[in-house]
């Protein structure tokens, strides 16, 4: 015996992607809000070593997600996104939080230059090439001003380092193309401008919701960036 009530669709999987000088448990608030909503969550690690080798990355890991997707760029995370995207099947929707968003043959460095002053950052010679970090002593200022110091100094102290081939490849795919795109811009962002963050969400025709927050805006303001992703879901 059937109801007359067909079955709601399955919510799609939120799929979290960070940017340099984080870690996917940037996005733990963010996580405990979506799966209070009832959505499958993945946070994907993003390598930091160069656009081409992590959009790669992080397609394989796409691939084995079944149904449809939406897909969630923090800061770099947005460049992966926006490359990755069309690579497979069901992304329903890109979220951009704080996030580049490049055009085909643009690079991050190209659109990173355009934010003044530029990041403090301290590079260190690895085997592959250059890494860099943000200098913890100006992390706080640059990245998390509406952290608490203590928390500021913990993300400077576990951030991940960046190979400088995430800023010098260019973007290929232009995902926001052809896939509806959401946008949070972080109004207080010492590390990507907001009117930079804006002329990108423009180009890209996307809905842009802006917020009194700085760069690590997945910490500080877990609520708005819940809110966006659950409207692009929708």
């Amino acid at each position: 015996m059937t109801s007359g009530h067909s079955a709601k669709p399955a919510k799609p999987t939120v799929v979290l992607v960070h940017g340099a000088w984080a870690d996917s448990s940037s996005w733990n608030p963010v996580m405990e809000r979506l799966r209070h909503d009832g959505y499958p969550v993945r946070a994907i690690a993003n390598p930091l070593q160069g656009l081409t080798s992590d959009t790669a990355y992080v397609t394989s890991y796409l691939a084995t997600i079944k149904g449809p997707k939406v897909l969630v760029g923090h800061s770099y995370g947005g460049a992966v996104i926006t490359n990755a995207a069309t690579a497979v099947p069901d992304v329903k929707s890109l979220v951009y939080i704080a996030g580049f968003i490049p055009a085909k043959g643009e690079t991050i460095g190209e659109l990173a230059a355009r934010s003044t002053p530029a990041l403090p950052l301290i590079p260190t010679q690895v085997p592959g090439g250059t890494e860099v970090v943000i200098d913890p002593a100006k992390f706080r200022e640059a990245f998390a001003g509406d952290l608490n110091r203590t928390d500021a100094a913990n993300l400077a102290a576990t951030q991940r380092p960046a190979n400088t081939n995430a800023v010098t490849d260019a973007s290929v795919t232009e995902g926001f193309r052809t896939i509806p795109s959401y946008a949070l811009v972080t109004r207080q962002d010492k590390a990507i401008n907001p009117a930079v963050q804006r002329f990108m969400t423009t180009r890209a025709h996307a809905r842009t919701t802006e917020v009194d927050a700085s760069h690590a805006v997945m910490l500080s303001r877990p609520d708005a960036v819940t809110k966006v992703i659950e409207q692009a879901s929708r």
